[in-house]
């Protein structure tokens, strides 16, 4: 596997790792996120592992389900970049769980089990995580 290879599907699995994430957050099991997607839940299975690259409209449809800015899903997914994504940003507002959790998710120094210690240390003292 190429480095350009391995980069897009590191990029991959960190969108699939992103949306898991969201999903529990909003406390979605996987078949309630397919029934508000229009998607399978099977393919979101496999999004979710970085096993498939979806679609924009499979990336509009989880950003509505999930309550996220699409640019924000596009940003993970490495179909905008961080200049483009920064406009975005700067509409949003400056706090909130749902923030601290993609900023946790987005964090590249953190190892995939980092994030989910993380993740769950933040969990147990917000209330709205």
């Amino acid at each position: 596997m190429t480095g350009s290879d391995e980069a897009w599907k590191a990029q991959q699995e960190a969108l699939g790792a992103f949306i898991k994430a969201q999903r529990q957050v909003a406390n979605l099991s996987l078949r309630e996120m397919a029934r508000l997607t229009d998607v399978s839940n099977a393919y979101l299975s496999q999004i979710e592992r970085g096993l498939h690259q979806p679609s924009v409209r499979v990336l509009r449809s989880l950003a509505e389900a999930l309550n996220v800015s699409a640019e924000t899903l596009l940003q993970q997914a490495g179909l905008i970049d961080d200049e483009h994504a920064g406009e975005e940003r700067a509409a949003e507002p400056p706090a909130g769980p749902e923030r601290t959790v993609a900023a946790i998710l987005a964090d590249p120094s953190l190892t995939p089990e980092q994030r989910d210690a993380l993740l769950t240390v933040y969990r147990s003292y917000s209330t709205g995580a």
